[in-house]
């Protein structure tokens, strides 16, 4: 275990977060699981959907252990390769997706011979990001014109958009939302910017009054769906009010300050998706807002490391990677938990490392390899640096003492003190 520990490397204040949020996941999935096991085989026992879990977190942390060695900026030309893939993969996803539990068709697709499911948009907003990041970096030496970088970076993003879009709402604002954020942050013409907004929000307007014009059309079905939520949102009549809104408030209300106890959530068992979307109002339920608050705090130290390894970081590309893959993590997690106290809307994103699920696991995992590579670098640079240091002090002493030893050697062999009885010895033995 010690040997271990020792070939972890990297930043290790985001490997003792992450694995302390991975650790304190066990419990609430366990607890929360009861009303698919219900569902499932009648049983209420949460003990297949643990081990599950368990399952997913140690693939999980194989994931980030294998991609943290491998140097970071190979996955800068992976992005290109990838981004088409992952089109074909949204694709498919668009035309074959299947559902699960019977809620979010067109999300997932199911691996042929295998029969594990995953979320292809998962996939395509970690490749996506680094290929905006790898763009910023190609380009930051250089002035950015428009028309090539819509053609370079904004074409892409909007083609991966548009794929995600039909499916996946929430998902497709995040994604948009980071972009934005990143090419921000890797100083993109901000008069450019205002114009790719205003384009996405006008080709947003344009899919509704599609899905407006052909409501029948399996494409726009998921467009009833978010007017739905939205309207809910916004209204303040009870009997309008959204059923899992309603149990989430219960849960954390009758949680108060330490909570009713691991494992004694009562709310678990009529909250739908209460092990996913809607894990963090079980998470208050039983272990009150002293557990709530916990959570968020981790996620913000979280967020903290990001920026210091950001910060860090001796490369563009490094820097732009950890923003855009680190932040959308967190960000994530606040939607998650807006949602679970009525700040936002329902938008089925789920808590990220805490809540149950294969490829969302595996997804931020692989994102967290990646940062952690990047960390691990700068690591590699100081110890480098520290064992140089080492050999020139070495180097030095060893220059040091053979400059004494000569010294000491010129003293004893040629000294001009006369020493002998005869003054005339030493022509005598010339």
């Amino acid at each position: 275990m010690k040997n271990l520990v020792n070939n972890l490397k990297g930043d290790k204040g985001i490997w003792s977060f992450v694995a302390l949020l991975a650790l304190f996941s066990f419990m609430p999935v366990f607890s929360a699981s009861s009303n698919l096991a219900y569902l499932g085989h009648g049983t209420g026992n949460t003990l297949g959907y643990l081990i599950k879990h368990f399952f997913h977190v140690c693939i999980g942390f194989g994931i980030i252990y294998g991609v943290h060695k491998i140097p970071y900026h190979y996955f800068r030309g992976m992005s290109r390769i990838g981004l088409p893939i992952v089109w074909l993969l949204l694709l498919y996803t668009l035309v074959k997706g299947t559902v699960i539990a019977g809620a979010n068709a067109s999300r997932w697709i199911q691996i042929p011979f295998v029969g594990i499911t995953f979320q292809t948009s998962t996939v395509a907003a970690l490749v996506l990001f680094i290929y905006v990041a790898r763009y910023l970096s190609k380009t930051r030496e250089e002035p950015i014109d428009f028309v090539s970088s819509l053609k370079e970076l904004w074409v892409p993003v909007f083609i991966t958009l548009m794929f995600i879009l039909p499916a996946n709402f929430s998902t497709t604002a995040l994604i948009f939302s980071m972009v934005v954020m990143l090419v921000f942050v890797g100083k993109y013409p901000l008069k450019y910017l205002m114009y790719v907004i205003g384009s996405g929000v006008v080709f947003l307007l344009f899919f509704v009054l599609l899905a407006k014009a052909f409501p029948d059309s399996r494409f726009f079905s998921r467009v009833n769906t978010w007017e739905s939520r939205i309207e809910n949102f916004t209204t303040d009549k009870p009997d309008e009010d959204d059923y899992q809104i309603e149990k989430a408030k219960i849960a954390i209300a009758s949680g108060k300050i330490y909570g009713l106890g691991p494992g004694k959530s009562v709310q678990k068992n009529f909250l739908p998706q209460s092990s996913s979307d809607f894990i963090y109002a079980i998470i208050v339920e039983e272990y009150g807002l002293v557990g709530g608050f916990g959570v968020l705090i981790l996620y913000l130290l979280l967020l903290f490391r990001f920026v210091v390894a950001s910060h860090k970081a001796n490369t563009l590309f490094g820097k732009l990677v950890v923003i855009g893959l680190g932040f959308p993590m967190i960000f994530q997690a606040m939607i998650n938990m807006a949602v679970a106290v009525e700040l936002l809307p329902v938008t089925g994103q789920t808590l990220p490392l805490i809540s149950s699920g294969g490829s969302s696991i595996w997804m931020t995992c692989f994102s967290l390899g990646i940062i952690i590579n990047v960390t691990k670098k700068e690591e590699e640079i100081e110890e480098e640096q520290k064992e140089a240091a080492k050999r020139e002090e070495a180097l030095q002493k060893l220059i040091d003492a053979q400059l004494l030893a000569d010294e000491e050697s010129v003293v004893g062999d040629y000294s001009i003190e006369d020493k002998s009885s005869n003054p005339m010895d030493a022509v005598a033995n010339k």
